[in-house]
């Protein structure tokens, strides 16, 4: 069952006549095939008018929707024989980030992601996918292994943004969000990024200072959430769609301003409502940047990583 976002009203009203329409007809008494129909042709129409004309606000929505799928998600759908690897070799383990050797596409590959958890229990055991210290230098072990073993990285990003708690901090947060962007910019290996929710601050750079960043189509990427610029700027949360205006943080915006390299398409209405249909894409987009970048020699990778980032903002 899905659940239905606030702008998606209209749309959750027909899907409820339609429901109620099929209930009836499986009694057998009436054939309602044709007026069933027409409201579902009638709700595709209205879904894909809605989904055409998206706020930055409302996409901000469609990426933290509560069944859009995570790491585990496209781990189930996209690779194959992921073995996970914990542990820091300092501190413990770290639920929110991720990551292990896995194969795409027949292609063996280091995978690193955050995980934000489906219910109450996972997402609070992956603390709603916002990394601390240890998780981000598990990260760096893991690309620094990538680069021993000749291993690609990429890395699925979907965060609101590093864990801001005391004990973080004490533990060297910033430090170690630090040492993992070095670890992404130093690799040997071909790194490619993708950005499938969320893409919050530095949590969110930490796993995508890639030569290539791809973006789903209504993912968002900002260096501070809606909400905490507009309660910065205004003194309240509640301008938080202005705020996402201003920012440019769609990845429709983000390809404008060469923030990031390729949207890959979602299905109408979101990857939430087919997550087989995005992972595929999304599986297909990255094996292909995968393979322009496998004949490019380690110091060429560095070299283009550097310079992208260099050049974002300049005019």
């Amino acid at each position: 069952m899905i659940s239905f976002l606030d702008f998606e009203k209209p749309v959750a009203e027909l899907e409820a006549r339609i429901a109620e329409l099929r209930a009836t007809a499986e009694t057998g008494q009436l054939d309602l095939a044709p007026e069933i129909d027409k409201l579902e042709k009638k709700s595709t129409a209205l879904l894909r008018s809605t989904y055409g004309k998206l706020s930055p606000w409302q996409k901000t929505q469609v990426a933290r929707h509560p069944q859009r799928p995570h790491f585990v998600d496209y781990v189930r759908l996209m690779f194959d024989d992921f073995m996970p690897l914990g542990g820091d070799r300092r501190f413990g383990e770290d639920h929110a980030i991720l990551g292990g050797p896995a194969r795409l596409k027949g292609r063996k590959v280091m995978l690193i992601g955050h995980e934000k958890g489906h219910d109450t229990a996972s997402r609070l055991k992956h603390n709603f996918g916002m990394g601390k210290p240890e998780g981000y230098r598990k990260a760096v072990r893991l690309m620094e292994m990538a680069s021993k073993f000749g291993l690609p990285v990429v890395t699925l990003v979907d965060t609101a943004g590093a864990f801001p708690g005391v004990e973080a901090e004490e533990r060297g947060q910033s430090e170690a969000i630090a040492r993992s962007t070095e670890a992404c910019l130093s690799l040997r290996v071909p790194m490619v990024a993708a950005i499938v929710g969320e893409g919050g601050s530095g949590g969110a750079v930490a796993l995508a200072s890639a030569e290539r960043v791809l973006m789903l189509e209504h993912a968002v990427y900002s260096v501070i959430s809606p909400e905490g610029a507009s309660s910065i700027l205004w003194r309240t949360s509640e301008k938080a769609p202005e705020a996402a205006e201003a920012m440019k943080v769609t990845a429709q915006d983000l390809l404008t301003l060469g923030v990031i390299d390729r949207i890959v398409p979602e299905p109408l209405g979101g990857a939430h409502r087919d997550a087989a249909t995005t992972a595929q894409s999304l599986g297909t987009a990255i094996s292909e940047e995968l393979d322009l970048l496998a004949s490019r020699p380690a110091d060429q990778l560095i070299a283009q990583r550097e310079e992208r980032f260099l050049r974002i903002g300049r005019a």
